[in-house]
């Protein structure tokens, strides 16, 4: 075991961008009307939002506009989930008067630009905004940039779910997904006890899968990447369960069918609450 290292993925920006392109180019009709991420948002809805996200990463960090106040107060994690939703929700209804065609043009001009902005940030200065479902109360660039890229990653894949496209599912696209997602872990594990020294293994299986383990150390968990060498817990699942459960996207009978737990259950139990995105 190690301490994970950071995620480094700013040069996979562009070439998810260029498969987008091409997804999106392909859809019919039909396929832009079809229901994704859930039974509210239809596929050019997941594009929307894909270009909200180009649209705050130009504004707030390249020109350097202040993100505008909320309307309200926001107290603690559930409200600004709340807030993150309701302004999701307000721009996928505004987009709705956009045509497929113009939503693939929007893309193509947004995305190179969002790809050169990443690639241009030092790794490691302040990031713009914490990543909060990893328990940061601040983030540095390279974290914040693995965060966005699993953001455009798994919303893309939803459209491919949902049209029936061919999945990015290699080494190359997903690792760096899952990477991100299991520095959720620690967050997640802040309630949970155990005596020093014990370890929670995590097994993603498959081309893009790896071993991370969970280490209590005094009065915290960390993350090793890696496998224990005798894990009070195993849990074991594909990478295909992996993304799914970690985007809110498997419901809980399904992930209890998917997700094997060994050893004392206990321990395994948080992993199948953990969230790697606001929710």
């Amino acid at each position: 075991m190690r301490p994970v290292e950071p995620i480094h993925t700013a040069e996979r920006f562009a070439p998810l961008h260029a498969e987008l392109i091409a997804l999106l180019s392909s859809l019919s009709d039909e396929e832009w009307g079809r229901p994704a991420a859930g039974p509210r948002w239809t596929v050019r809805d997941v594009a929307a939002h894909l270009l909200d996200g180009d649209v705050r990463q130009l504004s707030f960090r390249r020109d350097g506009m202040p993100p505008p106040p909320p309307d309200r107060p926001i107290e603690g994690y559930r409200g600004f989930v709340e807030f993150l939703d309701h302004i999701n929700a307000v721009w996928v209804d505004a987009a709705r008067r956009i045509s497929p065609r113009l939503m693939v043009e929007l893309h193509a001009f947004t995305g190179p630009e969002v790809a050169r902005l990443f690639e241009g940030l030092d790794p490691n200065a302040p990031a713009l905004f914490p990543v909060a479902w990893a328990g940061e109360e601040s983030s540095l660039n390279w974290m914040d940039s693995a965060r966005e890229y699993t953001e455009r990653w798994h919303h893309q894949q939803q459209i491919r779910d949902a049209v029936g496209r061919a999945p990015l599912t290699a080494r190359e696209w997903l690792n760096p997904v899952l990477d991100t997602f299991v520095r959720a872990l620690p967050h997640n594990y802040r309630d949970t006890d155990a005596g020093e020294g014990a370890a929670v293994l995590v097994s993603i299986t498959g081309e893009a899968g790896d071993d991370w383990s969970l280490l209590r150390e005094g009065d915290r968990w960390t993350l090793h990447s890696g496998a224990a060498t005798d894990p009070a817990a195993t849990v074991s699942m594909d990478a295909d369960a992996a993304w799914r459960l970690f985007t809110k996207g498997l419901p809980r009978e399904e992930a209890v069918r998917r997700v094997a737990i060994r050893g004392e259950r206990r321990l395994g139990e948080p992993v199948l609450r953990t969230l790697a995105i606001m929710g």
